[in-house]
């Protein structure tokens, strides 16, 4: 039998089987996300005439980064199976905390902002050690957190401030520094972009490559997929969940420090409802509510979305009040457009 017969006539390992470039490009988290965002860049474009301007264009990317931050590391929490309903106001405890350490201790605001880095990961750490240790939910888990990072931004605040914001910072040793670092402006080419848009990038570049390219990011596929399963054959679920809970820390702080040397002083209200909508952007771009799908990439274009919606309203010169029938319209859109292509690439050979 002559060396063709005998390889036509082998077994085929269907783990060797070639993957069509159709199911490949339809199996992707983020399809449903691109196509939804060229629609309402397509829109603005044609409905607001200040749209395609350069300047405009940064004031959306910015408005995207300011979500974006948070949306990536959300997304990958989502993908792992859980929620952080505490995301949103622990940017506001982290800015407070950093600005009220700083100006009670006199000491140089990087202090307050190493400070602030400590207990923000340390609030982290505690939402992912309550939810493995006591098996609640994490929406449970989350909200009771969530509540008490409210009522601890507040009542601090007024306790040491005898006010709802924060005194002023901006004369203190470092500040400069680290307003650069977390609130700068750059220019190029004559167009002012925000530096947040940079830390947005790197967030989403340093989340796609724990996803896709180390034994941390199958674990967070296999946790959210089936964390019974992931357990049998040994991914460590309880730290993987840990580890997810203080990346969104990481990120809160980021966001945080950002908003407290962006103007200095922080009111301590800020971030409730914030939380919302970094859900809805990583579910517009394409992770499911059941875990174990989604990408970074796909955040980072829901977030783009939301972007050129706030924005492209306030270009086109319409009722602000329209932005979230808007975002409500988008969520349903992006979730039954994401439902059709998972449909399509199980059909799709």
């Amino acid at each position: 039998m002559s060396t063709a017969v005998q390889a036509a006539a082998a077994p085929v390992d269907e783990r060797l089987l070639r993957t069509s470039p159709l199911r490949r490009v339809l199996g992707r988290p983020e399809l449903g996300a691109v196509v939804g965002a060229v629609a309402v860049f397509v829109f603005f474009a044609f409905a607001a005439d200040s749209f395609l301007r350069a300047s405009s264009l940064s004031t959306v990317l910015y408005a995207a980064s300011t979500i974006g931050i948070m949306a990536v590391p959300v997304a990958l929490l989502m993908i792992g199976g859980e929620f952080d309903l505490s995301a949103g106001v622990l940017v506001t405890t982290s800015a407070l905390v950093s600005s009220m350490f700083s100006y009670q201790m006199t000491a140089n605001v990087w202090v307050g902002v190493g400070v602030s880095l400590l207990v923000t990961l340390a609030v982290g750490a505690f939402n992912g050690f309550m939810l493995t240790r006591t098996r609640l939910p994490s929406f449970i888990i989350t909200l009771g957190t969530y509540l008490m990072l409210i009522g601890m931004n507040l009542g601090f605040t007024k306790l040491i401030s005898d006010t709802v914001s924060t005194k002023t910072i901006a004369d203190m040793e470092g500040f400069p520094e680290a307003k650069a670092v977390f609130a700068s402006t750059l220019t190029v080419g004559g167009v002012n972009f925000k530096i947040t848009i940079l830390w947005w990038l790197l967030l989403i570049v340093v989340a796609s490559w724990i996803l896709l390219r180390t034994r941390v990011g199958n674990w967070i596929f296999a946790v959210g997929g089936n964390e019974a399963a992931a357990r049998a054959v040994g991914v460590p679920v309880r730290a993987t969940k840990i580890g997810l809970y203080m990346g969104v820390a990481l990120a809160a702080w980021i966001s945080g420090q950002h908003l407290l040397f962006s103007y200095d002083v922080v009111q301590s209200g800020e971030g409730v409802g914030n939380e919302l909508i970094y859900i809805i952007a990583a579910v517009i771009g394409g992770c499911l509510i059941t875990g174990g799908y989604g990408s970074a990439v796909g955040s980072a274009v829901g977030a783009l979305i939301f972007g050129m919606t706030s924005k492209g309203i306030v270009f086109a010169e319409w009722e602000p009040d329209w932005f979230k029938f808007f975002l409500g319209a988008m969520l349903l859109l992006a979730t039954l457009l994401n439902h059709w292509v998972r449909k399509r690439a199980e059909a799709t050979k």
